[in-house]
């Protein structure tokens, strides 16, 4: 089966990293069709995905003319229905129940933490105060998750047990604002989140937030930094005039590109093009390919 994932900047689209995934974190191949937001670019992508106008939209690729999902809740049922052995919603019926009602009330509400909290995966802020609205959001989450796991009976890390769901999907995005604006929760609730955001695909999305680097002002503010609540375990640097130990990029199979080396912990790997360079300076661990490498 094949599909196209057209996705908005990596650092402040929300949907677009739910988006990704319900597509990563359950093994279905897609390719990425990125634009930054308010660009031409944008503009030119989003004439190409008609009639869906907002990210993250696929376009299934198999089928005998090429189809269009658009919005997430479409997208998770329609990845769910062609890929049953994926797992994106738990195989017990009265946790997907559970699981699917979790997810609606995140797709269609919190509006008070979304307007005052946009996602910046790039920035942690300290002297945020979050008013009443943010505040009663943040509330009405934890009562979600601690229905979930009590409804259920539930001991493992995610909404439903051990196993990672779209329902994990669709609050991780809730989760790195939470992360970001520092803003407080229950001890219990707070090991979630941060399971949420100690996942590979989400470390993988973040990192290639980090080597973007495209600026939209009005996503950043004047807020005081704080230490990095997503720091990785470890990170590379990138290097210059030394030899890669391998001859292929791990990820495209092409020749290594002298300007894509990258040291990790006395190692050096190379890559075919900045952006593989730099998104693995950002978290090593993240990507197989480069574990495989590594030998880690």
């Amino acid at each position: 089966m094949a599909y196209t994932l057209f996705v908005g900047d990596y650092a402040y689209s929300s949907w677009s990293l739910r988006g990704w995934l319900l597509f990563d974190a359950f093994g279905i191949a897609r390719k990425i069709h990125k634009a930054h937001m308010n660009t031409d670019a944008f503009k030119a992508m989003q004439r190409e995905m008609a009639p869906a106008r907002l990210v993250p939209a696929v376009r299934i690729d198999d089928a005998a003319e090429p189809l269009m999902v658009w919005d997430s809740l479409a997208l998770a049922e329609t990845l769910h229905e062609r890929h049953l052995a994926a797992g994106l919603w738990p195989g017990h019926a009265q946790q997907r129940v559970t699981a699917r009602s979790i997810a609606a009330e995140v797709h269609s509400g919190f509006s008070a933490l979304r307007g005052a909290c946009p996602m910046n995966l790039r920035r942690a802020y300290a002297g945020f105060e979050p008013d009443e609205g943010v505040s009663a959001d943040v509330a009405r989450l934890e009562q979600l998750w601690s229905y979930a796991k009590l409804r259920h009976g539930l001991r493992g890390p995610y909404i439903a047990g051990d196993s990672y769901t779209a329902a994990d999907a669709f609050l991780t995005p809730i989760a790195a604002r939470i992360a970001t604006y520092a803003l407080p929760v229950g001890a219990g609730f707070g090991t979630y989140l941060e399971k949420l955001l100690a996942h590979r695909s989400f470390r993988r999305w973040r990192a290639m937030a980090m080597a973007d680097g495209h600026l939209q002002a009005h996503y950043e503010f004047d807020f005081a930094d704080r230490d990095d609540p997503y720091k990785p375990a470890r990170t590379g640097r990138p290097v210059a005039d030394v030899g890669a130990e391998n001859a292929a990029c791990p990820f495209s199979g092409k020749p290594v590109s002298p300007d894509s080396l990258v040291e990790i912990q006395g190692r050096v790997i190379g890559f075919c093009n900045t952006f593989c360079r730099d998104k693995v300076a950002a978290d090593p661990d993240a990507w197989p390919e480069v574990a495989a490498l590594l030998g880690t």
